[in-house]
């Protein structure tokens, strides 16, 4: 017999929490700086049930990246990384990184006082993607996501397609991208916003090949002119892996960019503005001198309440 939501929360009663958003992605957030919490994935889906829990599309973790196992490489490499942000899907399990996620982070650190930042600063932060620095931008926080790649490169630059996606509402099979950003999706491109509409996205899609660790997989149709003075718009929506259909994700606006640029022939924009259900996203290229292409996200970031557990 399974345990009741209720029931696996007894060992986080009375610990305090916070619940933001970024365009709509949410998620628990507790603030663990002396590293005591060893929150379960059980525990995880108990506090983003939104019936019997607190509800978000993940929880993240405040804690200091000396203490969290795994992490030894990167504290040692980047001891600036004071913070790291343990982030866990809806479904308990663990992901690499999340682009929403990172904005929300760093705005609960100022929020809990553990952090001081003024507009233009930055912050380096730990995750299982890699470091991230944050800087307060003028839309809320900007991310610089660091180096994309094409998980399947030998397919992507021969025919800038990779795998076929099988979608419920969607008639056929549709051809797609995958594109890792530290974690995995797959894009699909839509011609008409009636697709993107029908697509059922509380189902998970067929992905045929597969990433290894699964795929977050983003449904895009782009705008008409795709580029107009100098800002590419295209609508997204998307599938989180382990979560279910979100309002936005972060990663995977980035990720969208990427294969809609790829698919345009490289066409030239200053930035990308990717219209999701809870919002908009700004992406933007950047050359930081390393011989790769940086993707930097930027968006709002809000807290919208505080509690404790029980």
């Amino acid at each position: 017999m399974s345990t009741h939501p209720v029931d696996a929360l007894t060992t986080l009663l009375a610990v305090p929490f916070a619940k933001g958003h970024g365009t709509g992605n949410d998620f628990v957030l507790i603030a663990d700086p002396a590293g005591e919490y060893a929150i379960s994935a059980e525990q995880v889906a108990a506090l983003c049930d939104r019936h019997h829990g607190i509800g978000g599309d993940g929880l993240i973790r405040a804690v200091r990246t000396r203490d969290v196992d795994g992490a030894e490489e990167l504290h040692t490499a980047h001891p600036e990384a004071e913070w790291f942000m343990d982030y866990r899907n809806g479904d308990g399990s663990i992901a690499e990184m999340c682009g929403n996620g990172v904005r929300v982070f760093v705005h609960f650190l100022i929020d809990q006082g553990l952090v001081a930042l003024d507009a233009g600063e930055s912050l380096a932060i730990g995750t299982r993607g890699g470091l991230k620095r944050v800087t307060v931008s003028e839309n809320g926080y900007a991310v610089d996501m660091g180096a994309w790649r094409f998980t399947f490169p030998d397919q992507a630059e021969e025919r800038a397609l990779d795998s076929l996606v099988e979608t419920p509402g969607i008639d056929a099979a549709r051809p797609a991208l995958s594109v890792d950003m530290g974690n995995p999706h797959t894009v699909v491109a839509l011609q008409q916003r009636q697709e993107l509409a029908a697509a059922e996205l509380h189902t998970v899609p067929t992905v045929d090949p597969k990433p290894g660790n699964g795929t977050n997989v983003e449904y895009v149709v782009p705008a008409e002119p795709l580029v107009e003075d100098g800002i590419g718009r295209i609508a997204m929506r998307v599938h989180e892996r382990g979560v279910g259909e979100t309002r936005s994700c972060g990663t995977g606006a980035c990720a969208a960019v990427i294969a809609t640029r790829h698919w345009a022939g490289g066409v030239a924009a200053d930035a990308w503005d990717v219209e999701v259900p809870g919002g908009v996203v700004r992406v933007r290229f950047s050359d930081r001198g390393d011989g790769v292409e940086h993707v930097e996200l930027s968006g709002p970031a809000e807290i919208v309440a505080h509690g404790r557990i029980g």
